[in-house]
Order: structure tokens, then C-alpha cells, then sequence
């Protein structure tokens, strides 16, 4: 698997995605998926506020579907459940723009689409998906990987259900989230700093399922576990969570 970035014009907001991105592509080939960070996504959408009309927190309120409380907090973030991810802030971000918030994107499912209705048929690609990126963080570690927020053009889930480990033992409910194991790959070579890479072709990835259609409804839920089923099902809905009404 090959990951290539691509470095683009600073944005400033209210842009042609498409624009951007047509921009920076030398091409496609069959069997390429393009990350896109979410923050570019949100920009060209007008998903920002200046800094001087609210503050972060009631930002946050506003905009999390669940809020967790806190009372001190030195980072001065919030753990925040938005659109069936567990999120800091509700993906709120102020790094690499000035005197702006910048909001979680909107319809990122249609976006994805979108995108990958025009650039499938601007380069004639039978083989080809896009995977909309933020970066993530993990309990317990430090540092920041990639979670997807949207996608479209190939199955997200690869299931080794039934299939035998190195024993010939069947296993019982191992699959890959290739969704978000893309994203950690793209959001790795993008980088987090000055880069100015919010693209990256990726090329030669495997398990990859191609589709020509976008994902069903079915197909996005099967993504996400409801707090009811999750392994962290009890510790989360054992939270004191403020909900967004």
C-alpha cells in the first residue's frame, strides 16, 4: 500500500472543494481512494465562527449530541459523543486557521458522494472510493491516530467471521474497520502541523471490496455499535451525560 499527500493552496473558507481538489490531483487510477481531512470539508461548507461570537464551551453545548461534564479540566477539552462518535469537543478545531472555530462538517455522507460521483467520472474509474478523515484520540494513550467520518465506493468492514485463524479455529467476531484503519494511515502522512497536505491518494490498499453504488443506510449503521452493545457500553452510559436538546 502506497500513501502519497498532496499539498494544496492555504484555505480559507467558503472554497470549491472541488475546485481544491481537482487542483491538486496530478490523477487517479483504478483501485485509488482519496483522503480528504474533514476540517477542508467544513471550511468549504462554512462550518466556522469567529472566535469573538461565542465562547468554545457553549460552542460545544450547541453543537454535541452528549456532553460530559467536567469540573477540571486542564486541556480544556470535553468528551463529547457527535453523530455516533465518541469525540473531543465535539470536533471543534482551532489549529491551522486564526480567530475561527471550525465546526463538524455537515451531510458528510452526501459530501462523500458527491465527490465521488464527480471524480469517478471525471478520470472514467470503475475502482475508486473516498474516505473523509479527522484525527481521533484513544483512551489510555497519547498522541492522536484517524477515524472516519464519512466514505463511499467500497465496503467499510472486513469480516473474518467463520474464516479459521492460523489453528483452524473459527473466529467468532474479528472484523477490520477499514474505514478508520485508512484514515489512521492518511491522517499519519497528512500530518497534524504546517504540512498543508489536507489530501492523500492512497494506492494498493488490500481487502479493499469495491462498490459502483454509495453505502446504504444499513450499511452506515452497521459501522457504529449502540452504547448498549459496545464493550464500553458500561462505563460510558454510567457517565453523567448532559444531552443536547
Amino acid at each position: 500500500m502506497q500513501i502519497k499527500a498532496l499539498k494544496t493552496p492555504r484555505i480559507e473558507g467558503g472554497e470549491s472543494l472541488e475546485e481544491i481538489i481537482s487542483n491538486a490531483l496530478p490523477s487517479l487510477q483504478n483501485g485509488d481512494i482519496l483522503a480528504i481531512t474533514s476540517k477542508i470539508v467544513s471550511l468549504c461548507q462554512g462550518r466556522y465562527i469567529n472566535k469573538e461570537k461565542t465562547s468554545k464551551y457553549d460552542l460545544i453545548c450547541e453543537e454535541a449530541d452528549l456532553l460530559l461534564e467536567t469540573k477540571h479540566n486542564p486541556y480544556n477539552l470535553y468528551l463529547t459523543i457527535k453523530e455516533g462518535i465518541l469525540i473531543p469537543s465535539a470536533g471543534i478545531d482551532e489549529s491551522n486557521v486564526e480567530d475561527i472555530y471550525v465546526l463538524f462538517p455537515q451531510d458528510v455522507q452526501k459530501t462523500a458522494f458527491s465527490l465521488w460521483t464527480h471524480l469517478r467520472t471525471k478520470y472514467n474509474l470503475q475502482e475508486f472510493g473516498i474516505v473523509i478523515t479527522d484525527s481521533h484520540t484513544t483512551p489510555l494513550r497519547r498522541g492522536v491516530t484517524g477515524i472516519s467520518l464519512g466514505w463511499c465506493g467500497f465496503e467499510p468492514l472486513y469480516s473474518y467471521i467463520n474464516k479459521p485463524d492460523i489453528y483452524g479455529k473459527p473466529l467468532r467476531v474479528t472484523q477490520i474497520n477499514i474505514l478508520d484503519a485508512l484514515s489512521t494511515s492518511a491522517v499519519f502522512v497528512m500530518g497534524e502541523g504546517s504540512e498543508q497536505t489536507p489530501l492523500a491518494i492512497i494506492s494498493g490498499a488490500p481487502k479493499i471490496s469495491f462498490l459502483d453504488r454509495p453505502p446504504t443506510s444499513q450499511e452506515e449503521d452497521n459501522v457504529k455499535i449502540p452504547l448498549e452493545e459496545d464493550l464500553y457500553g458500561p462505563l460510558l452510559l454510567s457517565a453523567n451525560w448532559l444531552k443536547n436538546h
